[in-house]
């Protein structure tokens, strides 16, 4: 199964490219065994519109143009529904497991992401109920797809 990731907005040159790089290499190394593969990141940039509104709707409409047919979208949204790591690593087994094809994650911009866009998901998580900027989470994001692999992997780097 190809794993991607589509986020609105650019990470620039420096520490927080250089952490999700990081874990990202990490996973793909490792995910080799269980037959997870891509690893994309296709970065969109973010809406120049003056109302928030038309900013998510434009966003939306551009991050829909990016996704793959047949994908299983999870969204990455603060009022998502928080599960744990193992719970995570488990579900993206499954859906391996399944047949799928394309699992694409989606990050919205500062001012979030359209609700329709939202209820579209397969999936839609959150971190926490606390706001993070978009670059953090990437970068946990990427954290938690290396962390999956190695839970798949039976590898001691998670300990519950």
């Amino acid at each position: 199964m190809e794993i991607g990731i589509i986020a609105v907005g650019r990470l620039k040159n420096g520490p927080e490219r250089d952490l999700f790089s990081r874990y990202y290499e990490r996973s793909k190394k490792s995910a080799k065994q269980l037959g997870l593969s891509g690893f994309s990141l296709k970065e969109l940039p973010e809406s120049q519109r003056k109302n928030t509104q038309e900013r998510k709707s434009e966003e939306a409409k551009a991050i829909r143009k990016a996704l793959p047919t047949g994908a299983i979208t999870i969204v990455l949204d603060e009022h998502g529904k928080s599960i744990s790591s193992t719970e995570f690593a488990s579900k993206i087994s499954s859906w391996a497991d399944e047949g799928n094809s394309l699992l694409q994650f989606i990050i919205g911009g500062a001012d979030g992401l359209e609700k329709d866009l939202i209820k579209e998901a397969s999936l839609v998580i959150g971190f926490s109920k606390m706001t993070w900027p978009h670059q953090l989470v990437r970068i946990m994001l990427a954290e938690q797809i290396y962390r999956t692999t190695t839970i798949l992997n039976s590898h001691p780097y998670h300990r519950s």
